[in-house]
């Protein structure tokens, strides 16, 4: 028996057996092997086995932030160092959840904080205190949506990010929750005919990305303007573009979502991740999640506690709202710390910076004759028509050093050699022109 895993040799064998696989190995097989067999040897002292390490990092192919043009759902922001300074301090540096406010009035504080930052970034009245990631984050607002009016018909946009999709299929399936996809029109938006003929008396709620995953602004007053009343409306938001965009709550959106990472995390192999979760007020006991309110103790201090803990640990398992055992609490801290840092005119700066990046890029593209794929508005991110063999070019940018635009057949085969490009305040002009000369 292993001193940390309370299981022989022999329930092991039992556990494979009855799931169907021979070793554990077998249940990785999804898994892309990058380094295989790699054993280091037994006895070496502990300058020889940093050198090996060090040595077999250097394999890694590191690229400059400028020389990064790939986004689909994480993004590459310049982060200022007071961010991590003040995020790495041990009395942050917990995974654990404030239970004991006494003792934990700064991260309460600071979690309060975040959700403020959050309802006036997305234009809703209550936010919760983080989720997993925006995947997790759009799963459990459609489940609170079936909550709320009891009907199990989702009608979501085929231009949501694909893993997005794929997350809330896995949640709703077992709980015979059905979602309905609704194609993209020519101009990269949601079918609106489409969503108009396929709305019902069982339809519980209408999912749409803004930006969605093509990086087009979805016209949500139009959307709004098409649901009877019962119908919530949810958005999947991206952070950063909500500081020049019209905020979804402004649009009647009742469930507001996203993925926080652009807010001062790093993109370290595609997370950490933070999903942030915003709605009304009148919802608040049907949300997941925790949320942090302000109180006063009993000399009249102003305090801040955990309330509303709907979860199967606190009450019986029927009710519970999520079985969501902990939170992204220490990337929430680093959100608030960096939009504090940042400030409205910050965000708005970094927005817009993005936006003329990426436009700059799209148009100086069309005139080499590289056509966007979708005509619709969008943000930081188009997608364009990249030519023949598109991903041996991108493999050979990065031999160059370039992270190019994602060949987007790698997540949707039938968008073969089209490209999803992506820009932010971090590429330069410089770089931008760098990146056109191999196109």
């Amino acid at each position: 028996m292993h001193k940390y895993i309370p299981h022989t040799e022999k329930e092991i064998e039992e556990m494979l057996k009855e799931i169907g696989v021979s070793t554990i190995e077998d249940l990785y097989v999804n898994v892309p092997k990058t380094i295989e067999n790699y054993k280091l040897e037994n006895g070496k002292d502990e300058f020889t086995v940093k050198k090996e390490i060090v040595k077999l990092s250097k394999q890694n192919k590191v690229f400059e932030l400028e020389n990064i043009f790939i986004g689909a759902g994480i993004y590459y922001h310049y982060i200022p160092t007071i961010v991590e300074t003040l995020s790495n301090k041990q009395n942050f540096v917990t995974a654990y959840t404030p239970y004991q406010a006494e003792v934990s009035q700064g991260t309460l504080q600071a979690l309060f904080e975040y959700q403020t930052m959050m309802c006036e970034l997305t234009g809703m009245e209550v936010a919760n205190s983080s989720m997993y990631d925006g995947a997790t984050a759009l799963a459990e607002a459609i489940l609170m949506a079936v909550r709320i009016n009891g009907k199990r018909k989702i009608l979501i946009s085929s231009a949501i990010n694909p893993e997005y999709l794929s997350v809330s299929e896995t949640y709703c399936k077992p709980q015979n929750v059905h979602l309905e996809k609704i194609k993209w029109s020519e101009t990269g938006t949601i079918d609106l005919e489409e969503l108009k003929n396929k709305i019902d008396d069982e339809t519980s709620a209408v999912v749409v990305g803004y930006p969605n995953f093509f990086g087009i602004i979805e016209d949500l007053k139009m959307i709004k303007e098409l649901l009877p009343e019962k119908i919530l409306f949810i958005v999947v938001s991206e952070p950063i573009s909500l500081s020049i965009l019209e905020a979804p709550g402004k649009f009647g959106a009742d469930i507001v979502v996203g993925e926080g990472q652009a807010l001062g995390v790093t993109p370290n192999f595609g997370g950490p991740g933070i999903g942030f979760f915003t709605t009304r007020e009148k919802y608040v006991r049907k949300m997941p999640g925790r949320i942090i309110g302000e109180t006063k103790d009993v000399e009249g201090k102003k305090g801040y506690i955990m309330i509303l803990q709907t979860r199967e640990q606190h009450i019986r398992r029927g009710k519970a709202t999520s079985n969501i055992c902990s939170n992204h609490a220490l990337m929430a801290l680093v959100n608030a710390i960096y939009i504090s840092t940042m400030g409205p005119e910050g965000l708005k700066k970094v927005a817009k910076m993005s936006y003329n990046a990426s436009h700059y890029l799209a148009r100086k593209l069309e005139e080499k004759g590289y056509k966007k794929v979708f005509d619709g508005p969008f943000f930081n991110e188009f997608l364009f028509d990249a030519g023949e063999d598109y991903i041996s070019k991108w493999h050979k940018l990065t031999e160059e050093g370039i992270l190019g635009p994602l060949p987007l057949e790698i997540v949707l085969p039938q968008f073969k050699n089209n490209a999803l490009a992506c820009c932010t305040e971090v590429n330069t002009k410089e770089s931008i022109e760098n990146l056109l000369k191999y196109f």
